[in-house]
């Protein structure tokens, strides 16, 4: 077990690298006797992360198939809660091969066996084809970001006579010269509407636009880009994140407007790169998944590689008949079977899962 520790100012964050020995051993037992744990502390709390080489426990049969991992809060916060996210990726300890994409969750802790969503790392039959296992062993990098304790305090105090500096306002400075398009250096056109905005910014938040601005394959350009298949409001709403980091148009109390909003923007930032917003979206449509949703949802998780997302809408969709026959019934789901074929075969096989369920229940 090898562990890194990063402290900054408002944060504390623990990396850890747990390798899985005997996989195949692993993958046979029963789930929980196959849970690998490990326990470590980070900014003064008691964690454990749990991984399931065998599928995770008490959920549905589809999730027999992926290597999965947990977190679990083992102590009581001293504060209302504490505010942490969990990530893991799989790694190659001889360098060989790249980490794979990094999957993460976020969430408030409370009391003692408060858990994260699960993280499904991998489908054990793409673990199996991959570098990653190598001498029936593998190796997943975990990591856990704690937000500090800290108390209400004024904008700015004064200690001995000494003011501190206030908390950072760089979002809201940085909104403000998107709003006033003060420096713009390129027009953006998209669906009839203009949106100036800057080069160096843009690249700095996505690596797609850095290679379109500024690597060898950077277009030639007069400072005017037209942005096809997409709506002005998505499109505002992501330049609005790409500068300050905030996605206000999600935190509206209206479902449908909400729904449409994430779905939009979720296509958006898996076009230009920009995971933390794919993920913000992702979670806000796994809380919001209903009959008129789910069709949809699936479709465009399994269109921009959203496996945690996708299925959470199968297991929403089979999980009784009336469901699955209500979902039919709605546009979305004739979306979805001209859209994505193949996720129907999924789809079935789920929901022949949860058939052969409820007669062996």
């Amino acid at each position: 077990m090898a562990s890194t520790r990063t402290n900054l100012t408002d944060v504390v964050r623990s990396v850890q690298l747990l390798r899985v020995n005997g996989y195949c051993m692993t993958k046979t037992m029963d789930s929980l006797e196959g849970c690998i744990k490990s326990r470590w502390n980070v900014c003064g709390y008691d964690w454990e992360i749990r991984l399931y080489s065998a599928g995770l426990p008490g959920h549905h049969a589809m999730y027999l198939s992926w290597i999965a991992v947990e977190l679990f809060f083992l102590g009581e916060a001293r504060t209302r809660n504490v505010k942490a996210t969990f990530s893991c990726r799989l790694v190659d300890p001889r360098g060989k091969l790249k980490p794979s994409e990094e999957r993460s969750h976020a969430g408030k802790f409370r009391s003692q066996q408060d858990t994260s969503r699960p993280i499904l790392l991998i489908e054990r039959s793409a673990l199996e084809k991959s570098g990653y296992l190598r001498d029936d062993s593998f190796t997943v990098q975990c990591a856990i970001t704690v937000l500090k304790d800290i108390p209400d305090l004024p904008a700015t105090i004064s200690v001995r006579g000494i003011t501190e500096v206030p908390s950072s306002n760089l979002h809201r400075h940085l909104g403000e010269i998107l709003e006033s398009g003060t420096g713009a250096d390129v027009t953006f056109i998209v669906s009839g509407e203009s949106f100036a905005a800057h080069k160096a910014i843009l690249a700095a938040r996505s690596p797609v636009l850095m290679a379109e601005f500024f690597g060898e394959m950077k277009e030639k350009r007069t400072g005017r880009a037209e942005v096809k298949d997409m709506k002005a409001a998505a499109f505002k709403a992501m330049l609005h994140f790409v500068y300050t980091d905030t996605v206000p148009e999600l935190a509206d109390e209206k479902t449908e407007t909400v729904t449409a909003m994430a779905q939009h923007l979720l296509a958006a930032a898996d076009r230009y790169g920009l995971d933390r917003l794919k993920l913000i979206c992702e979670g806000r449509l796994s809380g919001g998944i209903s009959v008129d949703t789910a069709a949809t949802t699936l479709a465009l998780a399994e269109q921009h590689n959203c496996s945690l997302l996708k299925a959470q809408c199968l297991e929403f969709i089979v999980r009784t008949p009336a469901t699955l026959g209500s979902v039919m019934a709605t546009d979305g789901y004739q979306h979805l079977e001209a859209s994505c074929p193949s996720v129907l075969r999924e789809l079935l096989k789920s929901a022949r899962g949860r058939k052969r369920s409820f007669f062996s229940s």
